[in-house]
């Protein structure tokens, strides 16, 4: 599956790296689309190998997860995005968790995506730095100074009008409700709730619930 090239593209390639990918396969191929996960900068993509990883592959998903380079923008998060999802032998989904959804939002424009999903998505950047202000703010100053956290000034039309799942807890302490049902919106939907749940719903003691209800939704989608 190509990518959509951009000018700047060839004017200014973003530098090479070496990419941690992490991948669980189907013990059989039914030919479902492959998902591709993308945690937030500073998070290796082993929070999704964990548990969701190898839950997806077994509903027949072949499931893939990739580690953002250390040290990059915004641009260069979603190159790598965009590069790996190319790479794969059929159409993907992406899904990406907090601070990755930000990264998906923004690769959806450049590659056409077969379905997508926001989860827990933090696409402002200064409102999740006030959140990590009033949770943590040792950790809100540090994300606030950082190169690292991805900002999102517009959330581009993705190509190709994929479907796009927003989901998210009511009780998160860095994403509000509010916040889930704007994202949503943006998507002509409304969020996917789970209650009771936190911020890092995948490795959370009811970790099953949201993959469950996630593939359950890509296989009513045209992702399937």
């Amino acid at each position: 599956m190509s990518e959509i090239l951009r000018f700047d593209d060839w004017t200014s390639p973003v530098p090479p790296v070496r990419r941690e990918v992490l991948s669980a396969t189907p013990d059989s191929d039914a030919e479902r689309p492959p998902v591709l996960f993308v945690p937030g900068p500073g998070t290796p993509a082993a929070v999704f190998a964990e548990h969701w990883l190898g839950h997806a592959a077994g509903r027949g998903f072949p499931a893939y997860a990739l580690t953002a380079r250390p040290d990059g923008d915004l641009r260069a998060y979603v190159h790598d995005v965009v590069q790996v999802a190319a790479g794969l032998p059929r159409q993907c989904v992406l899904v990406g968790h907090g601070s990755g959804a930000a990264i998906v939002a923004r690769a959806l424009a450049r590659y056409p995506a077969r379905a997508a999903v926001l989860v827990s998505p933090m696409l402002d950047r200064w409102a999740t730095v006030g959140a990590l202000l009033r949770i943590d703010p040792v950790r809100g100053l540090r994300a606030m100074l950082s190169r690292r956290l991805p900002v999102l000034r517009s959330t581009p039309a993705p190509a190709g009008d994929p479907p796009v799942l927003v989901a998210g807890s009511p009780d998160d302490r860095l994403v509000p409700r509010s916040a889930l049902d704007r994202t949503a919106a943006r998507y002509g939907g409304a969020p996917l709730l789970f209650p009771g749940m936190p911020h890092e719903m995948m490795t959370a003691p009811g970790w099953p619930e949201p993959i469950d209800a996630i593939i359950d939704w890509l296989e009513k989608e045209p992702a399937s």
